[in-house]
């Protein structure tokens, strides 16, 4: 069975979820018995499987090594501990991600015998974020961020710096070297933090070659989601290792040696607003982006909202729970639109816009031009897949239903002559 599962990696990579779990059906039904049942143990199910963990072994699912870590920063900051996230793509194909946040626990966890480095690297699903006790809210839903990282690479580098001491481990093939290792004191000026470096498998990766593109896209991206954070992104490659792509859009002899970019949005989304209407060269209907937020506290969810009309004919509607993009929507979407279009046919009724006669606007209607960016961020998020590209949580469409029909009224009441636009485009 060992040899069948190696020789059919490649092609069981790409399967479905289901067929991945199920057992090779060449066994013959009678020789089916306990020898048979293989139990994959941590990390070997992720080698064996890794399409199941990060969706692909091609350049999305490289990239998504990357993301499980920022993740895991950005969960930092979401918490209020970290405020700057650095990343560096080195020259020999390793990425470094470096936070100020808490430092992963150095101590040793109940029950494991080592400490709370190896056993969030060693061990799928452990993290801060199963018990309650570490975070409120997290984007790394599933906890096994880092430990697929490590399952998936041939060299990993952690340092955290906590508990006034520089911390150092090193994994080779997924196995510790050594026990964590307590090193030099913290500098006075020094923050605490995490350190850490990778280097992706080559014979688990179609490429182990990272797109500097893709990466400033994603985490200019994780900026504007996080109000305040620093994300800053360096690649240390020679120009001629980093790709064709990698490049911007001058000649090869303009280009600077080492191109690095920092993001940092204060007003978070309503500059993503902003940006998004400026990169499609529209023409917005109301000088101002609208934006407004809440939360609930008692039941665990907050909502950021923002949206500008423009000119243009398609709509663009950017959905985010716990800063993943939900590119097929779900419910917070669902409660977004829902709101929107009965918002805008009750007050055209009421100012008589939209006469007795005339038939309510579709949704379709109401969002010709308009773009939003609708962010959630929930205590306890559920998503549809592993890939979390759908939210699946009923009460973020009643919040945001809510939160739309609340604070957008409020916005058309105290600006009539906009909503007035906004409705005649419709």
């Amino acid at each position: 069975m060992n040899e069948s599962a190696e020789n059919t990696q490649e092609d069981q990579i790409q399967n479905d979820q289901l067929e991945d779990a199920q057992l090779d059906d060449t066994l013959a039904p009678e020789h089916y018995d306990a020898s048979d049942l293989r139990v994959l143990e941590g990390l070997e199910a992720v080698r064996i499987r890794p399409g199941m963990y990060i969706g692909s072994t091609g350049p999305r699912g490289l990239h998504h090594l990357v993301y499980e870590i920022v993740d895991n920063s950005v969960d930092e900051a979401l918490a209020g501990y970290a405020s700057h996230i650095e990343v560096t793509i080195l020259p020999d194909g390793g990425v470094r991600v470096v936070d100020d946040g808490r430092g992963i626990p150095v101590d040793e966890v109940p029950g494991e015998g080592v400490s709370g480095v190896e056993t969030v690297m060693t061990k799928l699903h452990a993290g801060g974020k199963f018990g309650g006790g570490g975070y409120a809210v997290s984007g790394g839903l599933h906890g096994v961020g880092i430990s697929v990282v490590n399952a998936l690479s041939t060299r990993v580098d952690i340092e955290v710096r906590r508990q006034g001491f520089h911390w150092t481990q090193t994994y080779i093939n997924q196995k510790p070297t050594s026990r964590l290792l307590k090193g030099e004191p913290m500098g006075e000026d020094e923050s605490t933090g995490t350190s850490v470096t990778f280097w992706a498998d080559g014979a688990i990766f179609e490429t182990t070659t990272y797109d500097f593109e893709i990466l400033r896209n994603r985490f200019q991206q994780m900026a504007f989601l996080n109000k305040g954070l620093k994300l800053s992104l360096t690649d240390l490659r020679e120009p001629d290792q980093a790709g064709d792509e990698v490049a911007g859009d001058g000649d090869d002899n303009a280009e600077p040696k080492h191109q690095t970019v920092t993001y940092q949005y204060n007003d978070g989304i309503k500059d993503y607003v902003d940006y998004l209407v400026k990169s499609r060269k529209a023409t917005p209907v109301e000088p101002d982006v609208i934006d407004f937020e809440a939360e609930d506290l008692k039941i665990g969810i907050s909502a950021e909202i923002a949206m500008q009309w423009t000119t243009a004919y398609s709509e663009a509607v950017h959905t985010f729970a716990n800063t993943i993009s939900t590119t097929e929507g779900g419910t917070h979407e669902e409660g977004f639109r829902a709101a929107l279009t009965s918002l805008v046919n009750r007050y055209a009724r009421e100012k008589n816009i939209l006469k007795d006669k005339d038939e309510n606007l579709s949704g379709d209607d109401v969002r010709e031009g308009l773009t939003a960016v609708v962010s959630v961020k929930l205590t306890t998020p559920q998503f549809e897949g592993q890939t979390k590209t759908k939210l699946g949580n009923s009460e973020a469409k009643t919040f945001v239903q809510r939160v739309m029909t609340d604070k957008l009224g409020d916005w058309f009441d105290s600006h009539p002559s906009e909503a007035k636009n906004i409705i005649q485009k419709a």
